[in-house]
């Protein structure tokens, strides 16, 4: 190797310092391709000019933008069900670990994805990532550039922060996301491999289809009716939109609880893993809550029949695993 680098008038460092560079490109490229799909299924007549200085990305020219637009097929309305979310081509891809999983506590799949948003006349970029089981948004942020550094990288870590600081067990967790280069950059599968989480990608963007409609709740059902006419109160009400996503708004998938009461609720049950508990002690602890509430059957009140329905979902759920 060392004769090669000679040959081609490189240094080994020199060499590696590019693959990285362009590593880097290639991974900024393939998450602007993403956006450019959403930007181009929202604004179906937009000039791909237009939309450059809109998005205003950092690492490629305005012709080159253009170029890369072209060869891409963005310059021309696509339908919806022959577009990829990305070209896979030379570029970093997991498996989707998701396909078929069936979610049954907290922390077993975190999804996630990038989109952006108008501020005068010029797009920001945001990242959520949700617990596909309660559906809270555990990490978010907010960015002037789609650099690993401002977009997936801080996001991650706020959910990682967010998870120890309620002494929640995060080891192996699924980290679901499309194919966008920021979430297989070096710095932030660094973090990844650090935390034991595992990556997982999806091929078409249905198959991230939690993330997908978060996006559009926060940008619609929020961000769309505030004033925001800078960056810095676009960073102020993306967090109070995740926070009054969190905190007050049902969900019918959650039985009509806000994610943070989905998730106080399903630990109060017991549903969650406790490192502190024996097997010997979640199975009696199960098999005396079930027995009282078999005992009130004859006598089902309203105030404990709701209690009775959910209880019994645990159980099917407890008794599947061989915790009962």
């Amino acid at each position: 190797m060392n004769r090669l680098f000679q040959a081609v008038g490189l240094s080994k460092q020199a060499f590696h310092q590019k693959m990285d560079r362009l590593h880097k490109v290639r991974s900024e490229e393939q998450q602007l391709l993403l956006l450019l799909y959403q930007i181009r299924d929202e604004h179906p007549t937009m000039g791909v000019r237009d939309i450059y200085y809109k998005l205003h990305p950092t690492h490629i020219g305005r012709d080159a933008f253009e170029a890369f637009c072209s060869t891409q097929g963005v310059r021309i309305k696509r339908t919806k069900n022959e577009r990829r979310t990305t070209n896979s081509s030379g570029v970093i891809r997991f498996d989707n670990l998701i396909k078929g999983f069936e979610l049954v506590g907290l922390n077993q799949v975190w999804q996630s994805d990038i989109t952006y948003f108008e501020v005068n006349r010029r797009f920001y970029y945001l990242t959520f990532i949700m617990d596909a089981f309660s559906r809270r948004i555990v990490g978010h942020a907010t960015a002037k550039n789609l650099t690993t550094e401002c977009t997936t990288l801080p996001a991650l870590r706020r959910a990682i922060t967010v998870r120890k600081k309620e002494k929640q067990d995060i080891k192996g967790v699924i980290f679901h996301s499309d194919g966008g280069g920021q979430y297989y950059d070096k710095e932030f599968l660094k973090v990844t491999q650090k935390e034991q989480i595992q990556n997982s990608m999806c091929e078409f963007a249905w198959e991230n289809g939690k993330a997908e409609r978060l996006n559009g709740v926060i940008k619609n059902n929020y961000l769309k009716h505030r004033s925001i006419t800078s960056f810095i109160d676009l960073a102020k009400e993306v967090d109070r939109s995740v926070a009054l996503y969190n905190f007050e708004k049902p969900h019918i998938k959650l039985q009509r609880k806000t994610p943070i009461e989905y998730e106080k609720h399903y630990i109060e049950l017991g549903q969650q893993s406790d490192d502190d508990k024996s097997a010997t002690e979640v199975k009696t602890q199960y098999r005396r809550a079930f027995s009282a509430l078999r005992a009130e059957d004859n006598n089902p009140s309203e105030s404990n029949i709701s209690q009775k329905v959910k209880f019994r979902r645990s159980f099917k759920y407890e008794k599947k695993v061989n915790l009962i």
